[in-house]
């Protein structure tokens, strides 16, 4: 049997090989957008409008169903030659209130918390929390009350039925939802013998269609999704090993 820690060195490897293959993957069209800026800031929008003096708009997501009454979108312009990174996501989330009182008091969770709650839930289900922060980064961009269009909610984006069967009796509290989503992507893993890139298809597409199609679903939403944890993982990853070695070099 593996250890826990042989477990997470197979799961990275499947990550790492899997990174190459989804490289070249496309987008889906007319998804929302990751931007990111020069600058070093990230920014998702609904989608970008050239405007006149060498700029760029940006159009901002909703942040609650029906919010904008007036028509008018909120926005942000940019240098476009401040625009050096563009990645497509599907199925934006909105932000919407909770009927339970105790799910709206809790909208966020700092950095430590969110490392925390990732941290003890791969702990229990030996998965890297990298990856599941990678995870929550693609479903829910780190939003405690995100809602999808299709009714998956909470960070880890959770239908209904799956949550239930999770045993998560509300999606919007942060530590159930991570609790459920790590068991569910744990089981998958499971399923498809630690092939990391089949799990996350799963969890993006069912398990139905990983098994119809005997690997990553032809569906452009679904590569695009397998891509894009994948090379979040891989940046964490790379970002964690630059501060170690700057670290050592200051001893």
């Amino acid at each position: 049997m593996r250890t826990p820690k042989q477990l997470r060195r197979v799961r990275r490897a499947c990550l790492a090989l899997s990174a190459i293959a989804a490289g070249s993957v496309c987008c889906i069209a007319n998804a929302a957008e990751h931007v990111t800026l020069r600058n070093g800031f990230e920014i998702d929008c609904a989608r970008r409008e050239a405007i006149d003096g060498g700029r760029t708009r940006l159009i901002m997501l909703p942040t609650a169903a029906g919010a904008n009454t007036s028509g008018d979108a909120s926005y942000i312009d940019v240098a476009s030659d401040a625009v050096i990174g563009v990645e497509s996501f599907p199925d934006p989330v909105l932000l919407r209130p909770s009927s339970k009182p105790e799910a709206q008091a809790s909208t966020e969770l700092t950095p430590a918390e969110m490392h925390t709650m990732l941290a003890k839930a791969g702990t229990q289900h030996h998965i890297d929390a990298d990856l599941l922060a990678s995870v929550v980064k693609a479903e829910s961009g780190g939003r405690v009350m995100a809602v999808s269009r299709t009714g998956a909610q909470g960070l880890m984006q959770l239908m209904p039925d799956m949550a239930n069967e999770m045993g998560v009796s509300d999606a919007f509290r942060p530590e159930q939802n991570i609790a459920g989503g790590t068991a569910y992507l744990d089981q998958l893993l499971v399923r498809y013998h630690d092939n990391a890139a089949l799990a996350l298809a799963a969890y993006n597409a069912g398990p139905g269609a990983v098994d119809k199609y005997h690997g990553i679903p032809p569906y452009r939403e679904t590569r695009a999704y397998v891509a894009r944890v994948i090379r979040e993982f891989n940046r964490r990853k790379t970002a964690a090993a630059v501060t170690k070695t700057q670290m050592a070099g200051l001893r």
